[in-house]
């Protein structure tokens, strides 16, 4: 909750790397409307494909893994599981779906933390519940060699940590202190930190970053793993990470470097999605049928600049010859000539 007390006392100056990335993510925002209208279809498939990613790649960053032969019967079938991995992939599945199916009715709240806890950690013992021993963040060298990356937060003092941790964050939404993307990449940072399970805090900080940007309107973790995305830069990851917690306990720590890590990986999913989108391939008619639901959405007149709008990737043709189509069938007229013409259904 340190970095959440931080952005509460005063108001940040934002470095200039962050307002680029906020800038960036931005502009995504706004197209992301018209890319998940376009083509409903072929979306399935990227939707699919980051859920099997997401539920791998945020495992293994914690060294769970599975046979490759029996990853997509994991995430799609009802097997039998083999092992306690496969429990946890399954698990970190079924959170995910959570996230996906009820995230604009799902709070940040202690409940949905110890929820996503529960599902991906599975039957074990203290799944769901806070740790009941102190538990530092131990990093292991090769030749055997360890050392304390991380003094957590004492196991006495995570529960009044998290409850202040929700609380900062309802009231710096509702009150507007900096960007909400900021402090979704806030609260993750100081889950970390309190680290308040025995084990599965780093894969709940990602279940819950995932909610986060979706509760700020981004939703490109629907289509493209942000779990692959870190697990591709993890040593970058590790690094920030610690950068970031230093001195977090006195509050004088510096949150940017994980901040803006966090904001980085989300602007590239964001790119990711659309670069994506653009290169898969319409089925045959799907253009054709975007621009007719895009007219029956219509519930006063319209110009073809309306329809073009919410149909990205639909050529002006198309559109004329199929407005023409449906004025032969009475099913619409135009109100005038030219380029600026409106049109109007008929309702028949």
């Amino acid at each position: 909750m340190m970095t959440l007390r931080q952005l509460a006392a005063e108001p940040p100056t934002l470095p200039t790397r962050t307002t680029w990335y906020l800038t960036d993510l931005a502009e995504a925002r706004g197209k992301q409307e018209l890319f998940t209208r376009q083509s409903p279809q072929k979306l399935k498939m990227l939707r699919e494909h980051a859920l099997i990613e997401s539920a791998i790649s945020s495992n293994r960053i914690e060294g769970v893994e599975v046979d490759k032969s029996r990853v997509a019967t994991l995430i799609f079938g009802k097997p039998a599981l083999r092992n306690r991995d496969e429990e946890e992939v399954r698990g970190y599945r079924d959170a995910l779906k959570l996230i996906h199916e009820r995230a604009a009715n799902l709070p940040i709240s202690e409940a949905t933390i110890k929820r996503l806890h529960r599902l991906c950690r599975g039957e074990i013992w203290d799944s769901g519940q806070y740790k009941e021993k102190d538990a530092d963040i131990i990093q292991t060298y090769a030749d055997g060699r360890s050392r304390v990356r991380f003094k957590t937060l004492p196991a006495k003092q995570t529960p009044k940590a998290m409850a202040e941790m929700v609380e900062l964050w309802e009231r710096g939404v509702r009150e507007k202190w900096v960007h909400p993307l900021v402090l979704a990449a806030a609260l993750n940072l100081d889950f970390l930190c309190i680290h308040p399970f025995r084990d599965g805090n780093g894969r709940v900080s990602r279940l819950l970053f995932l909610l986060a940007c979706y509760q700020c309107g981004i939703e490109a973790g629907r289509y493209i793993s942000l779990e692959r995305l870190i697990e591709q830069n993890k040593e970058r990851y590790y690094e920030v990470l610690e950068q970031s917690s230093q001195r977090w306990h006195e509050g004088k720590h510096d949150p940017w470097p994980t901040m803006n890590f966090l904001l980085f990986v989300l602007t590239q999913a964001c790119k990711e999605f659309e670069q994506r989108v653009g290169q898969m391939k319409s089925p045959r008619g799907e253009k054709t049928e975007s621009v007719l639901a895009a007219i029956d959405r219509r519930v006063s007149t319209f110009r073809v600049a309306d329809i073009q709008a919410g149909c990205p990737g639909v050529g002006l043709d198309l559109i004329r010859r199929l407005l023409a189509r449906l004025q032969q069938q009475g099913k619409i007229k135009a109100l005038g000539t030219g380029r600026g013409a409106k049109w109007e259904k008929l309702g028949n």
